[in-house]
């Protein structure tokens, strides 16, 4: 069928050609059998056989997610996915066709940014995220506690003095590596309240305050963490409702995307215009995982390319809703 063989054509992308001829087929497919992709392209009367590269493929803007349902082909999904937001506010959701897709999907990214989930001890500092349900984080990190098999891979529901027992315990081992995922808030507060040396952590801000406190840049952020944690570098990850990928900053705000993940910046008074790499924009992603969804999204967050083919998240355009993936001001 044209979905497998598409499925393998994207975990199977090794460069930029890979890259370039399988988001041409999943753009054909999408644009004749996702109802709402098909109509928006037809309200631009663009003409899909035209479409020869990849900057020239029409991005659904991702407040659709909102008000539709996104669907390539017809089916029951496994999975809901759905945004966080405030009381009243509209949220996006993301129909999932296939959990083994995504479970491929975020693997992949891991493995090909950090190596074998086995290898690490996973601790999960999210509360904000454990207090509702459809979260996408939430399933990941969930699958990789499991998968690595360590007795104190877990999710710690709050900061307090047996959270800090634990994060002390793993802190003395210095043969296990530890992934420490914390949302942005609850970092900030062990940095304050437990200052402590996690200096052999991967440590991972998935962002938001959620109103609990005060916004900060980003690099307020890191200075904070890495000078009351010890860290060498806080690493981020920018994922959303709406995808299937992550893409992963080891230091300095700096995301790189997997293989099968593209970064494209467009203007802001022009959505049809890519901008070259220093420009400041808006981002549109390229999910090549989203092909029971859509693979091609204009999102509502600031950013720009850089030289060294890593992008940076520099807040979100004026008048968007709020979410909870990386929305630090940088």
């Amino acid at each position: 069928m044209l979905e497998q063989a598409l499925e393998k054509q994207v975990f199977d992308i090794q460069n930029e050609h890979d890259f370039e001829k399988t988001a041409l087929s999943i753009f054909r497919y999408q644009a004749t059998h996702n109802e709402v992709y098909k109509r928006y392209i037809d309200l631009l009367k663009v003409d899909i056989d035209a479409i020869q590269s990849i900057d020239k493929i029409p991005f659904l803007p991702i407040s659709f997610f909102k008000q539709q349902k996104i669907v390539t082909g017809q089916f029951e999904p496994a999975i809901l996915f759905t945004s966080s937001g405030t009381t009243g506010m509209v949220n996006s959701t993301h129909f999932v066709k296939d959990e083994q897709l995504y479970i491929k999907s975020f693997l992949h990214c891991f493995r090909q940014f950090y190596g074998n989930e086995k290898d690490f001890t996973f601790v999960c500092l999210l509360p904000s995220y454990l207090e509702r349900t459809g979260s996408s984080l939430i399933y990941m990190m969930d699958y990789l506690v499991k998968a690595s098999g360590k007795a104190q891979s877990g999710f710690y529901p709050q900061l307090n003095d047996s959270f800090v027992n634990v994060i002390q315990s793993l802190q003395k081992n210095k043969t296990q590596k530890v992934f420490f995922m914390g949302v942005t808030f609850a970092l900030l507060e062990l940095a304050e309240k437990f200052p402590c040396d996690l200096s052999n952590f991967i440590i991972m801000e998935t962002g938001g305050m959620k109103g609990r406190r005060k916004e900060i840049t980003r690099a307020e952020l890191y200075e904070t963490l890495q000078q009351n944690l010890n860290a060498k570098a806080i690493h981020s990850e920018y994922g959303m409702t709406e995808l299937l990928s992550q893409a992963y900053s080891k230091e300095n705000g700096q995301f790189y995307c997997p293989k099968h993940m593209k970064i494209l910046i467009r203007d802001l008074n022009d959505p049809f215009t890519i901008l070259a790499t220093n420009k400041t924009g808006v981002i549109n992603v390229i999910d090549l995982a989203n092909i029971y969804s859509c693979a091609f999204i204009a999102t509502q967050d600031a950013g720009k390319m850089l030289n060294n083919g890593s992008f940076e998240v520099l807040g979100r355009v004026d008048h968007s809703d709020v979410r909870g993936c990386n929305l630090l001001m940088g």
